[in-house]
């Protein structure tokens, strides 16, 4: 029996209420029963009806639609061939594009496979450009209506939320566990701060999806068959080893059906384990506490709760980690006191920046080109404390014979 929990917190002017940057988190507690009641798949926990979803296909065909779609397609790849070509006859395309919708006769292309290593080696699924153009499309009709109902540390993905965001709460729930840092006992350095931290994640989780289970999830809320049969497009055009498993890394669709998916296992955590510091990103999640044997039981219950989304924890990557010996979370070593750049990280940006110092010094790469991936990857680094190799690498890239770069000195810091 597949048991699924679900927050049903609607309401018929909040579509948007999650799109809110500056919206105050929610503290579990706060919640009365019937905002958190779980409806099941096969077996309904609470009594309180979810709203539901139709007429939405008209909307996601709409010329409007797919205009928008286009404009978030293209972005950050104006120069693209494809892109240009599409957009040379962009009332032509989207008007196809628009018949084959409202006709029921699209088909997506098929997708192009690539293996791609930063630093781990990946298997990454292409999709055409008009597919992507349709991605954009659906998900503007989904995401307003599912991202409500996400819990409100999920940050994979999502507006206002990414990588920094998790990282500076993960600071604040740090803070919260330790007691504002209090050492633990013989301590030996002022990091050793007293706290656990049950970090995980999901083994194989994007070949793992099965499409019954996240198809289920979604028609609880959608009701219109038509933008079902588009979703079903979507998922059989990839290709896997197991029939009705799996979603292609690289689609947009597929960082939102994530989301959906592993809503179930937020919820759950969340309102029937009551975990008061937990945080996802994508397939990887943690759970903070003071209490070991605590974090042991949520460990337990979990296993046994994905067995019902047929997904497993990895072996190796699920541990139970004291606070003090430092936590690695999203290409960074966290600390108490600071935080540093995983090894690997730092390999890997040496690696990219010496093949395009190469590449420019062939003329085959701009100075601008080079200056603006330098100054991307320290707005990555400047949240660790990395001040010594940041200033080497801007005296490396001053060195070079080239226009008078204008690197912010504030990336230092």
């Amino acid at each position: 029996m597949i048991v699924l929990y679900s927050v049903a917190r609607f309401n018929a002017n909040s579509d948007r209420a999650n799109f809110n940057c500056n919206r105050n988190p929610q503290n579990s507690k706060s919640k009365s029963k019937d905002e958190t009641a779980s409806l099941g798949i096969t077996q309904s926990l609470g009594h309180l009806t979810m709203k539901t979803y139709g007429n939405l296909y008209q909307k996601l065909c709409s010329l409007e639609n797919l205009e928008l779609a286009f404009e978030k397609a293209k972005k950050d790849k104006t120069s693209m061939p494809y892109v240009i070509e599409f957009w040379n006859n962009l009332k032509e395309e989207l008007k196809k594009l628009h018949e084959e919708l409202s006709s029921l006769t699209y088909t997506p292309l098929p997708l192009k496979r690539f293996i791609v290593r930063d630093p781990k080696t990946r298997t990454i699924h292409s999709s055409d450009f008009r597919d992507r153009v349709i991605h954009h499309a659906l998900i503007n009709i989904l995401e307003p209506i599912f991202d409500i109902t996400f819990i409100y540390d999920s940050y994979a993905s999502r507006k206002c939320k990414g990588t920094h965001k998790a990282v500076q709460r993960f600071d604040r729930f740090k803070r919260k566990v330790s007691n504002n840092g209090r050492l633990a006992n013989n301590a030996y350095n002022k990091n050793n701060v007293i706290g656990y931290v049950l970090k995980a994640d999901i083994k194989h989780y994007f070949d793992s999806v099965d499409h019954k289970i996240l198809l289920k999830i979604i028609e609880r809320k959608i009701k219109d068959k038509n933008v079902i049969w588009m979703i079903k497009q979507i998922l059989n055009n990839f290709n896997t080893s197991i029939r009705g498993k799996g979603m292609p890394l690289g689609n947009l669709t597929s960082q939102f059906f994530a989301n959906v998916y592993l809503n179930e296992l937020d919820q759950f955590v969340k309102h029937k384990l009551k975990a008061k510091y937990y945080i996802r990103y994508v397939d990887d999640f943690l759970i903070l506490h003071d209490d070991k044997e605590k974090l042991i039981e949520y460990r337990d219950k979990i296993v046994k709760y994905l067995r019902y989304l047929k997904l497993e924890l990895h072996p190796s990557k699920s541990n139970i980690i004291f606070l003090g010996k430092g936590v690695t979370f999203l290409g960074y070593r966290i600390f108490y006191y600071y935080k540093l750049l995983r090894k690997s990280n730092l390999r890997k940006f040496k690696g990219d920046f010496e093949k395009k110092l190469k590449l420019y010094s062939e003329g085959q790469y701009s100075f601008e080109e080079l200056s603006k991936s330098l100054e991307g990857w320290f707005g990555y680094a400047m949240w660790a404390d990395t001040y010594k190799f940041k200033k080497r690498m801007i005296k490396d890239i001053s060195e070079i014979k080239a226009p008078k770069t204008n690197l912010p000195k504030r990336i230092l810091y």
